[in-house]
């Protein structure tokens, strides 16, 4: 299991940005060798995929709900993961989670944070 700590959450209104951030802490692991995850739940549905980048960075993918308006980047110097959002939409309310699995284990994540809250308001 990896410490998440997710930050950057708010209110914003429909159109506007947010920049989320999910640092990793511990001394027991190696941020490098994680692929990491943004997932989203919005009330009454179900936790859904967001976006997913390699260890490396060097590749990405994301829900074709947000493709277009959601880049996902991470630092492995400051053991952090982001997710730029903009072009907010009022279905991109939810508590958004932070998640990371072992680089060989594909998109298949194992350790999550416990969430920051995105309202955006039309």
């Amino acid at each position: 299991q990896v410490p998440l700590v997710e930050s950057g959450g708010g209110l914003v209104q429909a159109g506007g940005s947010l920049r989320l951030s999910c640092a990793a802490s511990g001394r027991t692991f190696s941020f490098s060798t994680y692929n990491m995850g943004w997932f989203r739940q919005a009330p009454g549905k179900e936790r859904e995929f967001v976006a997913a980048i390699t260890w490396s960075g060097g590749n990405t993918a994301y829900a074709a709900s947000v493709k277009g308006r959601f880049t996902i980047s991470r630092d492995n110097a400051k053991n952090t993961v982001y997710l730029q959002m903009i072009g907010l939409k009022p279905e991109d309310t939810a508590v958004y989670y932070c998640s990371a699995g072992a680089a060989g284990a594909g998109w298949d994540f194992d350790s999550w944070g416990q969430g920051t809250q995105v309202t955006v308001s039309s």
